[in-house]
């Protein structure tokens, strides 16, 4: 826990304190924040992290032995009355006090307190607001060693998606019958092989099914990939360690050497898409301008509605990548949520537009890593980027 940067945020913003609270796991961002992901505790837990002095922790009795490392003074409740009481002289009425909370439910990935706590905490005459902001400072952003660690994944995975779609021609030339689960099971043999763990197996989509953007097959349920079929894979993963930062991207093929027009038009659209949200964000980051996740959202849903499409990008452009593939940080959305918070220096996130129509969908998904302002500050990550649909035949 950076008690010393986490105070200077609060002394900037105005804000009194940062009120960290969990219950059982329902806030899996005060638990990390915290240090506490590895710990089995089954009663209420606060920790008032004031703009200046030592953090003050309320922690029950029964579970004091948990909390043997923490830094700051703790004082024991067993019953809510005393809990209740403890709150009420820790809490200073008219005090701005940020907590796991979005206004209006704005940005849920950062709503982990329940309303019940939030009302208690406002009884006692708090002005909450959101710790948005202060989470993406602490917890999204990557260090140098991370990023090195984000950079080694992105070319394994990649490496894995030409395995994949090699393996694919090469079957297909020879007459051998092959399933979207085959290809899926062929990557995670490959990530295996790499030393690379993922939350989720791949996505492999063929035709129609790549027009359902979280499509997975399985054992049970899978398509048969044949020649004349269009191919989409995404895939993910990250290196073996708690603290390791995933890589994400998504490609396409053809199983065929003359990729249909219609194909080739929908992949252009997008991959401009694409293109114009990379462009965006470099062009203000090189001159030390602002970027939040919502504009570059309506840069790429602009670009893709002007060209009659805008009804067929159902999901939002990109999301936060940390230690868990989607992260704590902003996302590229306009959409699904209207994300206000800014791209800061050290975090990375995902650019995939993608266009899904009735017969196939169209996605191409890059990482992007925002190092500093200023001058190459925003890096693409995933390199090479998709330009054009592979011919697998």
């Amino acid at each position: 826990m950076d008690i010393d940067q986490i105070q200077t945020f609060l002394k900037e913003n105005n804000i009194s304190a940062w009120l960290l609270y969990d219950f059982r796991g329902i806030n899996p961002i005060a638990q990390s924040i915290a240090g506490l992901l590895d710990r089995k505790i089954t009663r209420r837990w606060f920790c008032y992290l004031p703009s200046a002095g030592k953090p003050f922790w309320l922690i029950h009795q029964i579970e004091l032995s948990h909390f043997y490392d923490i830094p700051g003074e703790i004082q024991s409740y067993s019953s809510w009355n005393q809990l209740h009481k403890a709150l009420g002289q820790m809490l200073t009425p008219g005090s701005k006090v940020a907590m796991e909370y979005s206004p209006n439910g704005a940005i849920p990935y950062i709503s982990r307190v329940d309303g019940g706590t939030l009302e208690l905490i406002r009884s006692f005459g708090i002005d909450l607001c959101s710790s948005a902001d202060l989470v993406q400072l602490i917890d999204a952003r990557i260090s140098p060693d991370q990023y090195t660690g984000h950079l080694e994944s992105a070319k394994c995975i990649l490496q894995a998606k030409d395995y994949a779609f090699k393996w694919i021609g090469d079957q297909t030339r020879q007459g051998q019958p092959i399933t979207e689960y085959d290809v899926q099971q062929i990557i995670l043999d490959q990530f295996d092989t790499m030393d690379l763990i993922t939350d989720h197996p791949p996505i492999v989509a063929v035709n129609a099914n790549s027009s359902d953007p979280h499509y997975s097959p399985s054992l049970t349920k899978h398509k048969p990939i044949n020649q004349g079929d269009f191919v989409l894979i995404d895939l993910w993963a990250k290196q073996k360690s708690p603290d390791a930062i995933f890589a994400d991207t998504t490609w396409t093929g053809f199983v065929g050497k003359k990729i249909p027009d219609k194909i080739s038009k929908i992949f252009d659209i997008v991959r401009r898409a694409r293109d114009l949200a990379v462009g965006f964000i470099t062009e203000h980051i090189e001159v030390g301008k602002k970027v939040y996740g919502y504009e570059v959202d309506d840069v790429v849903r602009n670009f893709i509605s002007q060209h009659g499409y805008g009804d067929f990008f159902p999901h939002r452009t990109g999301h936060s990548i940390g230690t868990h593939i989607h992260g704590n940080g902003a996302n590229i959305d306009n959409y699904e949520t209207m994300d206000q918070r800014l791209l800061v220096p050290n975090t990375c996130f995902s650019i995939e537009p993608g266009i899904y129509l009735n017969d196939f969908g169209v996605r191409t998904e890059i990482d992007v890593f925002l190092a500093y302002q200023g001058k190459g500050g925003a890096k693409v990550t995933t390199v090479p980027v998709q330009n054009q649909i592979l011919r697998l035949l």
